[in-house]
């Protein structure tokens, strides 16, 4: 199963605007990760699933290799997930947590890591230009959604 770059498109497009709407309403709902974050998660996940499903199929023997994929995938998210746990930080007194856009970023850059690794250029190519798109053009939108969403929220209780 080879994907063509217009379906690798539509899918990490799809998987970033999913991200994105799930992202506004936590943003509008005044919680501590937002539409980029989300975004960004939605994102490499759906990087890893494309390079997976793209290069699972090569070879003479497509289920080892893919069973291989899937194990170094595994192993790699799961592994790269507690290095940016590590930049989470919370503040009970403040009511702030801080760093879940940075753990996401980790995040997604692994993902582009291992389709990198695949060889999976258009995925590649797509991502970064996605991830930067959500870092860069929606943090505006984002500190936007976040004033309105503080001006509505009754003050942390410290009590």
């Amino acid at each position: 199963m080879n994907i063509e770059w217009q379906d690798a498109l539509m899918r990490l497009g799809a998987a970033t605007a999913a991200g994105i709407a799930i992202g506004i309403n936590r943003d509008l709902t005044n919680k501590p990760i937002g539409m980029r974050t989300l975004a960004l998660v939605s994102l490499g996940a759906a990087a890893v699933t494309v390079a997976a499903i793209q290069f699972s199929f090569i070879d003479d023997h497509p289920d080892a290799l893919s069973r291989v994929v899937q194990g170094v995938i595994q192993g790699i998210m799961a592994g790269i997930s507690f290095i940016g746990a590590g930049v989470i930080l919370r503040d009970p007194k403040a009511g702030d947590v801080s760093g879940l856009t940075t753990a996401a970023t980790v995040w997604v850059t692994a993902a582009l890591g291992i389709a990198c690794g695949l060889g999976a250029w258009v995925i590649v190519g797509v991502t970064v230009t996605l991830a930067l798109l959500v870092l860069a053009g929606l943090a505006g939108l984002d500190r936007t959604i976040a004033r309105r969403a503080a001006q509505k929220a009754p003050p942390p209780d410290h009590g």
